[in-house]
């Protein structure tokens, strides 16, 4: 059926596109700049149906955990370290989230987690192949 995909998996940063123009957009601080820039991110989602646990490992022990179940409002963390509440939705197969100053989008395509953010009409890509 529609909106089941299946996204439970880790997996490892293998490329981006637009990071400074994104990043430079949403305002984050140099310091983010640098760490994220090509950065070996894993991310590592557990889904229980409608339930996900959305984890990013950042080399050097650094960790992002986001909660959340589609369609209910829940409290996140963007990259930047900001706290806000969010809630998720399921569009056609893809996980649609829109963050303080930006809309991300996140989908398994060929079997990579394709993870899309725009910000006023820049488009960041993120893509990550399965590793677990």
């Amino acid at each position: 059926p529609k909106g089941t995909m299946a996204f439970a998996g880790k997996y490892e940063f293998e490329g981006d596109e637009n990071y400074d123009a994104f990043v430079q957009k949403i305002g984050l601080p140099s310091d983010k700049v640098e760490m994220g820039r090509n950065c070996k991110i894993v991310t590592e989602v557990v889904q229980n149906g409608n339930d996900f646990t959305w984890t990013q490992h950042f080399p050097g022990g650094r960790t992002t955990t986001n909660s959340f179940t589609v369609g209910k409002e829940a409290d996140m963390e963007t990259m930047g370290g900001k706290k806000f509440k969010a809630t998720v939705k399921m569009e056609d197969g893809k996980l649609v989230a829109d963050f303080p100053n930006y809309c991300h989008t996140a989908e398994i395509s060929g079997g990579k987690l394709v993870e899309i953010s725009t910000s006023s009409g820049v488009v960041y890509k993120r893509t990550s192949k399965k590793i677990a």
